[in-house]
């Protein structure tokens, strides 16, 4: 086996691997920047096996002063401060944000990013690293 840097050769191997799997989800696009790994594994004659893609995201941390204002005009500085954050984000080349919330607010302040836009995702089950 040898791990070597994808090229744009492998393009169609890592297609039929993709549809191969059958998950539901759209094959990436390769091309966009925000790929910043892209490694395949190839057996002894050269045929992939694998492949391991990163892209970047973005974890999304609010902190926010609990007694400071009333719990209205903190729900208005945080519209604006979302807003402010979404379009800087955009205008970095990020494409999504992720946040975890803190299991005793999980409930209630979920409920107001999903006003927002946000969605929570139950589908897949997430997994991080530290590196």
């Amino acid at each position: 086996m040898k791990i070597r840097a994808y090229t744009e050769s492998d393009l169609s191997a890592l297609k039929q691997i993709h549809t191969a799997q059958n998950f539901d989800y759209a094959f990436p696009d390769l091309t966009n920047p925000l790929f910043v790994s892209k490694l395949v594994l190839a057996d002894d004659v050269g045929e992939i096996a694998m492949a391991a893609l990163a892209r970047l995201t973005c974890e999304i941390y609010l902190l926010a002063d609990p007694l400071h204002g009333t719990a209205r005009g903190r729900y208005a500085n945080m519209l604006a401060l979302h807003q402010a954050a979404q379009n800087d984000l955009v205008a970095k080349g990020l494409e999504d944000a992720h946040a975890w919330l803190p299991p005793k607010i999980a409930s209630r302040f979920g409920r107001r990013l999903a006003q927002l836009g946000w969605t929570r995702d139950d589908v897949w089950t997430p997994y991080s690293i530290r590196l």
